[in-house]
């Protein structure tokens, strides 16, 4: 073939360039992804947060005044004066007695054996 042969030659027409096919199929998708993170958190993380939030408040209808506690701040201490539908809980810590708050408490203990008797 000459240099004008090849001049003269048509090139093959170019076909539409079809859409880029993703090699992990559904899996890949953004979208499953987002949907897979959303099932996780209702079978998983919804029911351990609602299970913890009954615990907590078992915990704090169970208080009553002799339980041992230990607040956030990690005074051990043991409740002199609790009343129903109030914030505050007077506790009692070697000889000095402190108010704290009741949504503080991060523990109950037990039951003091001196408070028993």
């Amino acid at each position: 073939m000459t240099f004008t042969a090849i001049l003269a030659d048509e090139p093959a027409p170019v076909e539409p360039a079809a859409a880029p096919q993703n090699p992990m199929g559904v899996f890949g998708s953004p979208l499953f992804l987002i949907l897979m993170f959303g099932l996780f958190f209702l079978v998983v993380m919804l029911p351990a947060s609602r299970r913890q939030k009954r615990e907590a408040a078992a915990m704090m209808a169970a208080l009553k005044a002799g339980s041992r506690i230990v607040p956030t701040g990690g005074i051990l201490g043991t409740v002199v004066k609790i009343k129903d539908g109030e914030d505050e809980v007077v506790i009692k810590s070697e000889d000095s007695k402190i108010k704290i708050l009741r949504s503080t408490i991060a523990r109950v203990l037990g039951e003091d054996a001196d408070a028993k008797g």
